[in-house]
């Protein structure tokens, strides 16, 4: 903040380390609701997925990735390792194996950084598979109503 003429006012945030644009992360894209098809907590780490799921949802090998298990309510980022194309393979390695089981569903999420140029036309790839894995659309990702999951939940506030 500062002062102007006696008044406070907000500056636009000043890029770093001169005039280099400011970068955000941005979500890149994600595997939606895939299930867990191996948990191996002898293997070194790491997350194998299918390469087909890789590619659709633009996930490099070795990049980072976010592990949301949607039936635990666990989270954990590890990396990503390129599995059997057409496999539907989906196995959770090493220590993360302690927190997803095989029939978890889960979210396999990953960022960018970009100006905010760059964002402006970027659009993230969101694919949805089926119980088995494979992919069934691959549509950009649409905000959904208003708290959707309160209308059987004990999270649902009481009537007045």
């Amino acid at each position: 903040m500062s002062v102007d003429q006696g008044r406070r006012t907000t500056k636009a945030p000043q890029a770093p380390m001169g005039n280099k644009p400011m970068r955000r992360t941005i979500f890149n894209g994600k595997i939606h609701r895939c299930v867990v098809t191996q948990a191996d907590l002898d293997y070194e780490g790491s997350l194998t997925i299918d390469a087909d799921l890789m590619k659709a949802a633009n996930i490099a090998q070795y990049e980072m990735v976010h592990v949301w298990n949607i039936t635990r309510g666990t989270r954990l980022t590890t990396y990503a390792i390129e599995g059997e194309s057409g496999s539907g393979v989906m196995c959770v390695n090493g220590a993360a194996a302690h927190l997803n089981k095989p029939g978890d569903l889960i979210i396999v999420a990953t960022f960018v950084e970009m100006t905010d140029e760059e964002a402006k036309n970027h659009v993230p790839h969101v694919v949805r598979v089926d119980e088995r894995n494979r992919i069934i659309s691959t549509a950009a990702e649409v905000p959904g109503p208003a708290m959707p999951s309160l209308k059987k939940t004990n999270l649902q506030k009481p009537a007045a």
